[in-house]
């Protein structure tokens, strides 16, 4: 049997052992005074950006370096070659005949890249046979098959057609109070097939719309909210509109202990009509596509509603906020007719695109009465290409024309 002291140097050996084993390695340049154990906390270096099952686990946000999250999905590197099992083929087109006329747009080669996928559709660029569509201002990169792409040299060419730059379209939005026109004008108006429910659509020749527009003129019910000659770039879009802010207050927002407590929240509208155009001609001048896009907006009224808004110094306290009752009428179809024709319009009865004016004998009885409803038309006129300076006579220099007869 050992002698006490020899027990108590065999504890103290022990204890010593497991410090030893317990005690964290010292880092380079720094002593091991003062550590002390962190057991049960984790410092933020140590947390794993991905957990071994592939999903994210708790990631420090002030380390900005990218997480190497792994993906769920099996990604391989892919051939070295692109596939054509179906007879794809790349083929580059020079565009720059277009993109030099397009000066002012941002993007003039985005024009392209959306009339084609118009005419083919989206869906053949996202599924089998593996084909890409890519555009700079210089060049329009294509990797499909061939009868895909004679549909998109036919139409790069109508955009670099030197013959289609320069196009005028006549564009008027109106507005007829009652939609009895109709008697007198169907024999002159040969309808179109329209996609949009409640829209209808006619050709008419030239000499029939100028005198429909004359009997329209001649009504009280009658109104010409724009009628504009835009020099319409082959291909690119243009916008006319017209609308006006109205401001409601749609809800409040607490302000703090101040009086009274809250503060208005204001929200804006947009009432009017938006007509966005974009324009297509084809390889002989004798054909308009185009995409029409309208857009009517209308407050009909405006919906009080009152809010108990409670506070310290007005526990009793009320407001009034607005919900807006609104009307709109949207139109976004692709049309194609000659060019040598009139495309009519009609939205149907919808709500006025315009502003109206109040009647102030109404507006003194407080009188109740419903929003304006007319019958919105649109006439779409090619007139002709425009006339460059050059070729003016030095009597009309000063006066813009059109080779048209309109």
């Amino acid at each position: 049997m050992p002698k006490p002291p020899a027990i108590l140097g065999l504890i103290l050996a022990a204890v010593a052992a497991v410090a030893g084993a317990e005690t964290p390695p010292t880092a380079p340049g720094t002593t091991a005074r003062g550590w002390r154990p962190t057991r049960g906390v984790v410092p933020a270096q140590a947390i794993t950006p991905a957990s071994p099952t592939g999903r994210a686990d708790a990631v420090d946000a002030s380390n900005t370096q990218p997480s190497n999250r792994r993906t769920i999905a099996r990604v391989s590197k892919g051939p070295d070659v692109l596939p054509n099992d179906h007879g794809q083929i790349l083929r580059e087109y020079d565009i720059r005949p277009y993109t030099a006329r397009v000066s002012d747009a941002e993007r003039p080669e985005q024009a392209v890249v959306d009339w084609i996928l118009r005419e083919t559709g989206y869906e053949v660029w996202h599924s089998e046979p593996l084909g890409f569509l890519s555009a700079d201002r210089h060049r329009l990169r294509v990797y499909h098959t061939p009868d895909i792409h004679a549909v998109v040299a036919e139409i790069v060419d109508r955009f670099v057609n030197n013959e289609a730059s320069g196009y005028v379209f006549g564009l008027r939005v109106v507005t007829v109070g009652n939609p009895n026109w109709r008697s007198k004008a169907m024999p002159i108006m040969q309808p179109v097939p329209v996609q949009s429910q409640g829209v209808q659509a006619w050709l008419l020749a030239k000499e029939d719309a100028a005198f429909l527009l004359a009997e329209l003129r001649n009504r009280s019910d009658y109104r010409e909210h724009s009628s504009p000659n835009l020099v319409v770039a082959n291909g690119q879009t243009t916008e006319i509109s017209a609308v006006r802010p109205r401001q409601y207050v749609r809800g409040v927002l607490p302000s703090g202990d101040a009086w009274p407590g809250y503060n208005p929240d204001i929200a804006n509208l947009q009432e009017g009509y938006s007509l966005k155009f974009t324009p297509l001609l084809s390889l002989d001048t004798g054909t308009v596509d185009a995409v029409v896009r309208l857009q009517l907006n209308q407050v009909e009224r405006m919906v009080p509603v009152m809010l108990e808004v409670p506070t310290p110094i007005a526990p009793r306290q009320r407001t009034r906020i607005e919900v807006p009752q609104m009307t709109m009428c949207n139109l976004h179809e692709r049309f194609r007719w000659p060019a040598s024709q009139v495309l009519l319009l009609s939205m149907g009865v919808v709500a006025s695109p315009g502003p109206t004016a109040s009647n102030p004998l109404t507006s003194a009885l407080a009188l109740t009465s419903s929003p304006p409803r007319a019958d919105a038309l649109l006439f779409v006129e090619n007139k002709g290409k425009v006339i460059t300076p050059a070729t003016k006579s030095p009597a009309v220099a000063g006066v813009p024309g059109f080779s048209g007869r309109y």
